[in-house]
């Protein structure tokens, strides 16, 4: 299945438009790599722990949307937008939050 965040895929036209397709992720990081990176945060540097789990909801998200356009019935999903966000929740708790779009196309 062809995935892009472009409109039109190069030697391969839209024969049919089938739609928006999306997929979400929401996934929680435990409190002991929250406390991590915090600590990452304050002296500097990547959090590992926090990259990881990003890419995690980034590939469920885009899974997730990949499995709606071919039950749809395409073969590629054009325009793809992913937003990210992160959630604190209680007790110092952070949610993730990924999000994938793009339309349903059928191409040569």
């Amino acid at each position: 299945m062809f995935v892009a965040t472009v409109s039109v895929l190069d030697g391969h036209p839209v024969r049919k438009y089938l739609g928006l397709v999306t997929g979400e992720a929401i996934l929680g990081a435990n409190i002991f790599k929250d406390l991590f990176a915090g600590i990452r945060d304050i002296v500097g540097g990547r959090s590992a722990a926090y990259e990881k789990e990003l890419r995690r909801a980034r590939d469920i998200a885009i899974e997730e949307m990949i499995g709606q356009a071919r039950a749809v019935g395409a073969n590629a999903v054009i325009g793809v937008d992913l937003d990210y966000q992160e959630i604190s929740v209680g007790s110092g708790g952070t949610m993730l939050m990924v999000g994938a779009s793009g339309t349903a196309v059928v191409v040569d």
